[in-house]
């Protein structure tokens, strides 16, 4: 019984994240094929344009911003739009925050907490405030998992 209740809850949960993604389609953004965002994750494309990848992992908490409200007190010829990529394969840790104008390489892996305020190139391990760059990954690169196995605890 509860084998089956945790089930329902992970498919209910997938039906939710899946209409999050159609929403954020709908509103402009372009999303890959398997690419999981948490429901606690939030993609801004009020202004601006946010692509990501394919097979990439958004998790809970995470803000990712196509514009800056306040860009035009420092420069008045900014009127705060931008973009963002993420490329395929990318794991982007919780309470992360990815700025405007930022460039995420395919397989990159974000840490917790991080603001990504600059590009960051293919196979890269990044974290911190402002973000650097803690690793290159040697190739051939391992992909994220396609399915996440559920536990029986």
């Amino acid at each position: 019984m509860k084998f089956l209740l945790r089930k329902l809850i992970h498919l209910l949960g997938n039906l939710l994240r899946g209409m999050k993604i159609v929403f954020y389609q709908l509103s402009g953004a372009k999303i890959g094929k398997n690419t999981m965002i948490s429901l606690g994750a939030k993609l801004d494309v009020r202004r601006g344009r946010i692509t990501i990848g394919e097979n990439c992992l958004i998790t809970h908490g995470c803000y990712i911003l196509s514009h800056d409200g306040a860009a035009h007190v420092i420069n008045p010829d900014d009127n705060g739009t931008g973009s963002v990529e993420i490329g395929d394969h990318v794991f982007i840790g919780v309470n992360s925050v990815v700025l405007r104008n930022v460039k995420i390489g395919n397989h990159a892996v974000i840490g917790a907490g991080s603001v990504v305020n600059k590009d960051i190139p293919e196979g890269a391990i990044a974290a911190g405030n402002p973000i650097k760059i803690l690793k290159q990954l040697e190739k051939p690169y391992s992909a994220l998992p396609k399915k996440h196995k559920m536990l029986n605890v």
